[in-house]
């Protein structure tokens, strides 16, 4: 489940650029000290062969990408800059060809940005790097019945051709929720790949997709609920299942994807399933204590925290029943009336936002509890949590879990020491930066799936 340059508050989406060749491009990067952390930031400026020129920002660890920037003087002794979307502004002072110093101002807040001429370059020590030592497979399936056509890439473990016939396992893999990539990429974290990879070094092959939409996939996206991406992991498992190449066929996904992954299993249509932080509590109390944790977080104070989420539960459990609202500000005054809560302005307004936000695919998460699938699993179940994931609390889901899901001598349920929702090894105060944190996954976590997988074969 899916974060603030300074108060940045807004996703970016990317948007391809493709250059002509005769454009010219001239990158700046820098980080902003923030005390607790740093902040990189990179500037893309593009010149026409008319001399026009267009530039744009990037804040890789907010997934931030391709924001509008206003070029006001770029010359050969300044650089300044206005940010109007996120009401910055950023002045500098050429003192070499390959140096700026200068000032970066957002909302009457001054920081020190000094640039370097080159691009942003995140330490991402974990992401594997061409040539492979095993084997890939750019390939489609079909979701038939909602006519989707998914993308993705099969990966073939180590000497896959020495392996006996049929004794492979192979694992389709499922992202979170939102738009993504075969990869589950975001800032410039490539998980997926890093479990394909370490999947492929262990004997065990694998098959990740672009998600229904985004990248090289295809179809109605309109309306969507997790029922529709069930739908297009369910294709895949077909798909996998009629290449008959391969032994046992199991599904890993993460966050959504693990709730997707229990569903698979009640289904009974894998011979094994991996959640990844997957939500089992039902999708109210999943959504107020991820807003709980990460008030907590911030240093909001408690009876703020207790009012605000007293009156979400209320806001959410009223659009699961299919409450008819009016006028939206005047609900909220009366939720906070008829239950003496106290919030400021802002609380309440982000109370009139979350009403209606999500659409159908929010609507349909809030009303589904996860605990009647697990029930009918039938196949062996692993399922992880780190003690520091504040979007998929593991006090709210691994009871859920433990508690319902039927016995089975191969199933492990874990909870792991300081790790996030990616798995990254964090403190409480880096919970959520997950863009700052250079590891992508634990390596603990990727020898427990790896030996795991290997003991169900």
């Amino acid at each position: 489940m899916k974060k603030v340059l300074v108060l940045l508050a807004v996703v970016f989406a990317s948007v391809a650029a493709y250059a002509q060749e005769t454009e010219t491009l001239e990158n700046w990067s820098g980080a902003i000290d923030l005390g607790s952390k740093k902040l990189n930031v990179g500037f893309v400026i593009k010149t026409m062969p008319d001399g026009t020129q267009t530039c744009t920002m990037d804040v890789p660890e907010q997934g931030a990408k391709n924001i509008p920037v206003e070029l006001i003087k770029n010359d050969a002794d300044s650089l300044n800059m206005s940010i109007s979307i996120l009401r910055a502004s950023y002045n500098g002072r050429k003192v070499s060809s390959e140096d700026i110093e200068g000032v970066f101002v957002q909302n009457g807040i001054s920081l020190p940005l000094n640039l370097k001429s080159g691009g942003i370059e995140l330490k991402r020590p974990q992401t594997p790097l061409e040539p492979f030592a095993y084997t890939t497979e750019e390939v489609v399936f079909k979701n038939e019945a909602e006519g989707a056509v998914l993308s993705g890439t099969l990966t073939y473990p180590v000497d896959f051709e020495n392996y006996k016939n049929k004794s492979v396992p192979v694992v389709l893999m499922v992202t979170g929720s939102g738009a993504q990539d075969r990869n589950e990429e975001a800032l410039g974290h490539k998980p997926f790949l890093v479990i394909a990879d370490f999947l492929a070094k262990n004997g065990i092959a694998s098959l990740r997709y672009d998600d229904r939409g985004f990248g090289k996939s295809s179809g109605p996206v309109e309306g969507m609920t997790t029922e529709n991406n069930l739908a297009d992991a369910e294709a895949g498992i077909a798909y996998l299942r009629g290449l008959d190449k391969f032994g046992k066929v199991g599904v890993l996904g993460h966050s959504e994807g693990g709730t997707i992954a229990f569903m698979m299993g009640a289904n009974k249509s894998v011979d094994f399933v991996i959640s990844l932080a997957g939500g089992a509590a039902n999708g109210i109390d999943i959504i107020v204590g991820q807003n709980e944790a990460i008030m907590q977080q911030h240093g909001v104070p408690q009876n703020m925290v207790s009012d605000y989420t007293t009156a979400l539960r209320i806001v959410y459990k009223d659009r699961a029943d299919g409450k008819e609202i009016v006028n939206k500000t005047e609900y909220v005054e009366d939720i906070c009336k008829a239950n003496d809560l106290a919030l400021i302005d802002n609380l309440k307004a982000n109370l009139v936002e979350v009403i209606t936000a999500g659409g159908e695919w929010f609507t349909w998460f809030i009303k589904y509890s996860p605990a009647e699938a697990i029930r009918k699993i039938k196949c062996p179940v692993m399922a992880l949590n780190g003690n520091l994931d504040l979007q998929v609390l593991s006090k709210d889901n691994l009871p859920v879990i433990k508690s319902n899901l039927p016995k089975n001598k191969k199933n492990v349920i874990k909870e792991y020491d300081a790790l996030n929702h990616f798995f990254q090894h964090c403190t409480i105060a880096t919970a959520i930066d997950y863009g700052a944190i250079d590891e992508t996954i634990s390596e603990e976590v990727l020898v427990d799936i790896a030996n795991w997988i290997n003991t169900i074969k």
